[in-house]
């Protein structure tokens, strides 16, 4: 509706200034904004002499007179691997805006930092990523900051939201490292920093209360942000399916990709998506929650002689459901956190927990490997009642796979290459909880709950004539097996060039005839592979790199985009050293400046990662 000129006390020039903005402000906004108005107009009362003729109104966004000045500017800045952080993040930027603040959202890759001396309110929501690292796309600002370049910044306010993983020894690490150093720096905290596990929904819904709180001029009327808002992030935004309300997705395909002889199994999993309303793109994951091995189940009740069939409560909403359907499908009996360790402790003082938690080198010591049933037996923990032992226990955490195909390509489905994992520790066999409950449970026709875990910082190039350059090995390949078919079904003109390797080609070379169909037509350009085992001396795939150097020197040139997916602890760290060394010997550059190049493509999406 429009503000007609027939009686109104503005002048054409204000009628338009109002009709082109009053029909952009959302609910909260138009709700602050006549707030605003009414306090001002209260002042202005106050203020109006006695002969009736009111002083000068004072203009908006200018505080009266001994009235503190409140910013209502904030910027975000979010530091992701996989989406989780970039997800909360947007949520966390439409309240704020709802509440007629004036938002800045940015991936701390994308942010200058000697921005960060003009910002009066930051809010940082980042992940950990490896033992204690930053995600890529916060490497920059964290290297600032740590650096003798960083400013002094005393007039900021700041909150940090940290997303980890208790089962790894730097828990939310560089959440603590931004937090402890924007205070040395002379920043003052908008409210405590808060540290999430892998169910990180409740707690990231109170924290950004708390922050809407803080930050709200009137803090009664700032929303609510729940959990299950918090757990549609990263999610497709128009589908009622999330983290916190995953889909059942039917079983189209299980099949294994290895050949007889392999001693390897990897599965293909196609999933029907129809009628979930979900969608995805090349890069991103799926979200799988799976259930735990009925065998270590039903050994960790017989272990603890409780009654199977007894129930216990799963949730705050009080849902109840047997000891088994709980330890099989709600809770994580195969890592143990030290969280965990510490509220057993307490239920059992005179086991040997409470001594293991004293010596933090021989509690990692210990916990490498454990789980819940080697805790009981070692440590005598029988005697814990089933509901106070569940009541202590982590949810069992969605397991996350790169996605294997392209929506383009094959509409309402999903595809996925998952390797199982086997292996014997301690004289008894070990599982790989999702791998083998795909692989050994799960038939065509049975349904997985699933979700879609958007990934902003894996993605295509938005120019399809860019050059592609993807480094795979293994199940690495999965995200490339998406890259491609989303390339050919959209004509995309640039080249591709895929480094996939594996041990026998013969028994182990994933989806070989796709990749040969891809390169007949074009589609893929160049294809390296390294059979590790087939040779007298092992060839991984940053061989074959450092062999064709000079040409992969000239596609970098050119303007190609790198991506690698796969293990981070060894093959990304050894092809991030390839590509140093091949800008080195290509270009001439020393390793410092090599180090730098990297970073800069990692700046410009030029160099992207999917490690895990």
């Amino acid at each position: 509706m429009e503000l007609q000129v027939t009686n109104s006390p503005f002048n054409q020039e204000q009628i338009e200034l109002l009709n082109r903005l009053i029909p952009t402000l959302n609910d909260g906004q138009k709700t602050w904004l006549s707030g605003y108005l009414t306090a001002i107009q209260g002042i202005a009362a106050v203020t109006a002499p006695a002969g009736g003729i009111q002083q000068p109104v004072q203009s908006a966004g200018v505080a009266p007179a001994n009235t503190p000045t409140v910013s209502r500017e904030v910027t975000v800045l979010f530091g992701s691997q996989t989406g989780n952080s970039s997800g909360l993040s947007k949520k966390l930027a439409k309240k704020l805006e709802e509440q007629g603040l004036q938002v800045t959202l940015s991936a701390m890759g994308d942010f200058k930092p000697n921005g960060l001396k003009k910002i009066e309110n930051l809010l940082i929501i980042v992940s950990t990523h490896g033992e204690g690292e930053p995600p890529d796309n916060a490497i920059p600002l964290h290297e600032f900051l740590h650096s003798k370049r960083a400013p002094k910044l005393d007039g900021l306010r700041y909150s940090v939201l940290a997303l980890g993983d208790t089962s790894y020894e730097f828990f939310c690490q560089t959440g603590k490292d931004f937090d402890n150093r924007l205070q040395e720096l002379g920043g003052t905290a908008l409210v405590p920093r808060v540290d999430c596990d892998v169910d990180f929904d409740e707690a990231a819904a109170e924290w950004m209360n708390d922050v809407l709180a803080s930050l709200s001029s009137t803090p009664a009327s700032a929303g609510t942000v729940t959990s299950e808002a918090v757990g549609a992030a990263g999610s497709s935004e128009e589908s009622e399916f999330n983290r916190t309300n995953p889909f059942k997705a039917e079983v189209l395909e299980n099949l294994n990709l290895n050949g007889r002889g392999s001693d390897r199994e990897t599965r293909h999993i196609e999933l029907s998506l129809e009628g979930s309303n979900l969608d995805y793109e090349p890069g991103d994951s799926l979200g799988v929650y799976p259930e735990n091995h009925p065998r270590l189940v039903d050994e960790l009740i017989a272990s603890m002689e409780w009654n199977a069939d007894e129930r216990v409560t799963v949730n705050k909403s009080g849902e109840q459901v047997s000891v088994r359907e709980a330890l099989l499908r709600y809770f994580e009996i195969t890592a143990v956190t030290k969280p965990v360790v510490e509220q057993l402790a307490k239920l059992s003082p005179g086991s040997g927990l409470p001594a293991l938690l004293a010596d933090d080198s021989e509690f990692r010591k210990v916990m490498n490997g454990c789980d819940l049933l080697d805790l009981v037996q070692d440590y005598g923990l029988k005697g814990i009642s089933a509901a106070s032992f569940i009541a202590v226990l982590r949810k069992i955490p969605a397991r996350l796979y790169s996605i294997a195909s392209s929506s383009k390509s094959f509409p309402d489905e999903v595809h996925l290459t998952v390797r199982t994992v086997r292996y014997e520790s301690r004289g008894r066999e070990r599982y790989g909880v999702c791998s083998v409950h795909l692989a050994e449970r799960t038939e065509i026709g049975d349904t997985l709950p699933v979700f879609i875990q958007q990934n902003p910082n894996f993605k295509l190039p938005e120019n399809p004539d860019a050059p592609i350059i993807m480094v795979g090995p293994g199940t690495g390949v999965a995200p490339f097996r998406s890259f491609l078919g989303e390339r050919e079904e959209t004509g995309a003109e640039g080249k591709t060039w895929l480094f996939y390797g594996d041990q026998h080609f013969s028994t182990d070379f994933l989806y070989q005839t796709e990749w040969q169909r891809w390169l007949k037509d074009g589609v893929l350009t160049k294809m390296d592979v390294a059979f590790s085992r087939d040779t007298e001396e092992k060839v991984y795939v940053q061989h074959r790199m450092l062999e064709h150097s000079k040409e992969l020197y000239q596609w970098i040139q050119e303007g190609a985009v790198i991506y690698i997916c796969g293990d981070e602890k060894r093959m990304a760290h050894d092809v991030h050293a390839a590509l140093a060394t091949i800008l080195e010997q290509e270009g001439g550059l020393t390793p410092e400046q090599a180090a730098e190049y990297l970073t800069r493509l990692q700046q410009e999406k030029r160099y992207q990662r999917d490690v895990y």
